[in-house]
């Protein structure tokens, strides 16, 4: 499995990096992220020497990725977290004042999101999101030598512009709401997907690359999805000379060389499993598709992929060209290969969690260690127009963070007068511990006032 390393950054490029990011920091409208090269895994490789820019490629077809924080000041939360208040990204300082804007109506980024910028699953030793991502590497390396460059260390601040209408994502479509998306302001965000940089690594010239990075979105809260997650995508550029004597028009060539080449990825993780193509829709491919293992009894989708939307090619300077593009989330797969049962403990440092992983060993089946008793706690409140369920579960993320193992609606009605009322059981539960009694009632407390506060509800 080759090697794959972060480039040590001159002192110009960090001198420029700096320069960048000042700029951004000050004022988060700008149309490119700032970030320092790294070589490894993203789906549009970026190489720009003389100065700084965000390189990250994900097509959103599953899920997201991130960087590594450094901790300077540090400021004790309500909630007796400690947070740093300044992160390094490739190098590059970002205040956590210039993240979490508490006096900004457009900033709905919470200190809780803010705390794992930076953190870097995908690259610590012996993780097993790196492990996946190394074995992912490894079969590109094998099969395509030479061809694909490598990103993983690029910032996630992009600008709105980036992260939505450079991959034609609709002005209606859902992910662009509040609710879905963490906005920093009203022109940039917590990228969602990896693909935020698809736009700007096409026109630098690049046409085969792999780009992993952290992910942001809001989300329920159950054992299988949180706001950060991580995602790799992939991206190749064919052009008419590739495709002329194969007999076929370019779309159906793209088609084609995507779907033996992600066959063979899904070979080289899960073993030789039965396969089967779903036809799907992304806003940025078409057309597109699903791609599903029978692994362990179950149909199991793997990854979303398609060829490029032309829109795209063209405004990018890539007119006669086609491509594909593929993005799979690294949690989804290390959950099944792994037989992690729970996404929280993919960011455990409990040494009984963290020890039983090597690197180059892909598959060792996680061994659960004693699971500690859980404690429920029901919350009933009369609720608003405005009210949403991700609103919610926001705010218990925000005050019991990864204490809170599931937000369940278990009983909602509407009264005569057309009064509506949700009633939720949070199930609080410690991976490392068993929770206290006070402990959880003073949890609950604030969620109470927090929720009464903030989502303009009624508690019953």
């Amino acid at each position: 499995m080759a090697s794959i390393g972060r480039q040590a950054p001159s002192i110009s490029l960090i001198a420029q990096c700096k320069t960048r990011l000042n700029q951004v920091v000050t004022s988060f409208s700008s149309t490119s992220s700032p970030v320092v090269h790294s070589r490894s895994f993203s789906i549009f490789s970026v190489k720009r020497t003389g100065t700084c820019r965000a390189a990250t490629v994900g097509l959103g077809f599953n899920r997201w990725v991130s960087t590594v924080p450094v901790s300077s000041k540090k400021t004790r939360r309500k909630t007796g977290e400690i947070l740093s208040t300044l992160l390094e990204v490739g190098g590059v300082k970002i205040s956590r004042d210039d993240v979490v804007r508490e006096n900004d109506p457009t900033n709905n980024v919470p200190d809780s999101i803010f705390s794992k910028i930076g953190l870097q699953l995908h690259r610590r030793d012996n993780h097993p999101l790196r492990i996946l991502k190394q074995e992912i590497y490894s079969y590109f390396d094998n099969n395509f030598p030479g061809l694909f460059n490598k990103f993983d260390n690029l910032c996630p601040v992009v600008s709105v512009k980036m992260n939505f209408d450079d991959v034609l994502v609709p002005h209606d479509h859902v992910s662009r709401t509040y609710n879905d998306t963490y906005y920093i302001n009203a022109e940039t965000v917590l990228r969602c997907h990896t693909s935020a940089h698809q736009a700007e690594l096409l026109r630098e010239g690049h046409s085969y690359f792999l780009v992993t990075g952290d992910v942001y979105r809001r989300d329920s809260v159950d054992s299988t999805h949180y706001p950060v997650f991580h995602q790799m995508e992939g991206f190749r550029v064919f052009t008419p000379v590739d495709w002329e004597a194969s007999g076929v028009d370019g779309t159906s060539y793209a088609a084609m060389d995507l779907k033996k080449t992600l066959e063979g990825l899904a070979q080289h993780l899960f073993g030789n499993v039965e396969m089967r193509w779903v036809d799907a829709y992304f806003p940025f491919t078409d057309p597109s598709f699903e791609l599903e293992i029978y692994f362990q009894g179950n149909w199991m989708e793997v990854l979303g992929c398609g060829v490029t939307e032309q829109k795209i090619l063209i405004n990018n300077g890539r007119t006669g060209s086609t491509a594909w593009a593929f993005g799979l989330g690294l949690e989804r797969l290390a959950m099944v290969l792994f037989d992690i049962p729970d996404i929280r403990l993919f960011w455990s440092s409990d040494l009984r969690f963290t020890s039983q992983f090597s690197s180059g060993q892909l598959g060792v089946k996680f061994k659960p260690f004693s699971k500690f008793p859980p404690c429920y706690k029901d919350i009933s409140f009369w609720i608003s127009e405005s009210f949403t369920e991700n609103n919610f579960c926001e705010v218990v993320r925000g005050i019991a963070g990864d204490l809170a193992e599931q937000v369940s609606l278990i009983d909602s009605f509407t009264n005569k007068k057309g009064m509506t009322s949700h009633c939720y059981r949070i199930t609080y539960r410690s991976m490392e511990r068993s929770l206290t009694d006070e402990e959880i009632n003073q949890l609950q407390g604030r969620v109470r006032d927090e929720v009464e506060n903030k989502l303009n509800v009624t508690i019953r």
